[in-house]
Formats: structure tokens, sequence, C-alpha cells
């Protein structure tokens, strides 16, 4: 007989609580997902890499027009608040000194996946839909290729397009096409 134990599910302001208290180190790679506490993957050097360079090319082909954050908090809902790779914002830049991103500061959201590629897609994805982030890439970069998604509706994206390694990612809204192999270690 299989007997199912009830837990406990945090909110956003009991996970922040935990770190101002201690309980959470700065140094821990975590994230609150659906009010559970998730490790992160170790960053690879080729992740470190993508993310470093595309954060760059986005900061100069956006200006002043956006935000780019890298690696820090979008709050999702009261019970997620994943730490995506890349994050496009509305500015000005003000509004985010008493508060993380909300879904409708997001203009562009990426993951880059060395070994987490399963996870955003069938986790973090579904999340990103439900609160209507506009846009999702997601660069994977063991299979060398990229996934734009775009267009959420009913919890899901009604648009999935493929980028192969010799095509551009491209968001049109602020004039920007970056190859995804100059991305690609």
């Amino acid at each position: 007989m299989t007997v199912q134990l009830p837990y406990r599910l945090l909110s956003v302001s009991e996970y922040h609580r935990m770190a101002e208290a201690g309980i959470l180190s700065e140094s821990e790679r975590l994230e609150l997902i659906e009010g559970r506490i998730i490790g992160m993957s170790p960053v690879s050097s080729e992740h470190a890499y993508c993310t470093d360079l595309l954060g760059a090319l986005l900061h100069a082909a956006a200006g002043s027009n956006a935000i780019v954050r890298i690696q820090n908090p979008v709050r999702l809902s009261d019970r997620s608040e994943p730490e995506p790779d890349i994050l496009l914002l509305r500015p000005p830049r003000s509004r985010y000194i008493r508060r993380h991103p909300a879904p409708g500061d997001v203009w562009l959201l990426i993951e880059i996946s060395a070994t987490s590629l399963d996870y955003d897609r069938e986790v973090k994805l579904p999340l990103y839909a439900q609160a209507g982030i506009p846009e999702v890439w997601i660069i994977d970069l063991e299979g060398r290729q990229a996934e734009v998604f775009r267009a959420p509706a009913d919890g899901q994206y009604s648009s999935c397009t493929r980028i192969g390694p010799e095509e551009q990612l491209e968001f049109p809204a602020l004039g920007i096409a970056i190859g995804l192999q100059d991305l690609l270690p």
C-alpha cells in the first residue's frame, strides 16, 4: 500500500525570507519552481561562454531600448521565481529597484541548455507559457540548435520554430538578428 504524505509548498516571499535568514546561501544555485526549491545545474564553460556572448550581443543590439539581465530571477507567480539565463526587459531600469521583473516586463526570455534541455522544455517552458511570457528561446548547445517559442495561449506556446546553426535568431520588435553559429562554442 502506497501512502501519499503531505508536503508544504513555499511562496516566493517565504523563499526570500529563508535567504534573508541565512537558511539558503547566496552561493547555492537555486530557484523556486511551483513552490519547490530546485537545485540548478552547474554552469559549464560552454554555457558561460554562450551566456556572456549572447548577453553582450543583445546589449549592443538593443541599446537603451531594452534591459539585458543575466541569470537573475523573474517572478512568474506567488510560487515560482526561476532564474533564466537571459532576460530582455522593458525599460526603465529603475522599475526593478524594489522588485524582480514580472511576466509583463519581459519581452524575451532565454534558456541556454548544456545539460538541462529536458527540464527547460518540460518544466520551465510550460510555466513561462502559463505566465504569458511572449517569447522564449531555448538554445541547445549539445544539439547545436535553438527553439523559438512564441504566442502563449492556454498554458502553451502555439508557435515553435527550430533554428539550425546556419540560421539566425531574430527578435524583430527590436531589430535583433544574431547568427546561431556565432553563439556555439
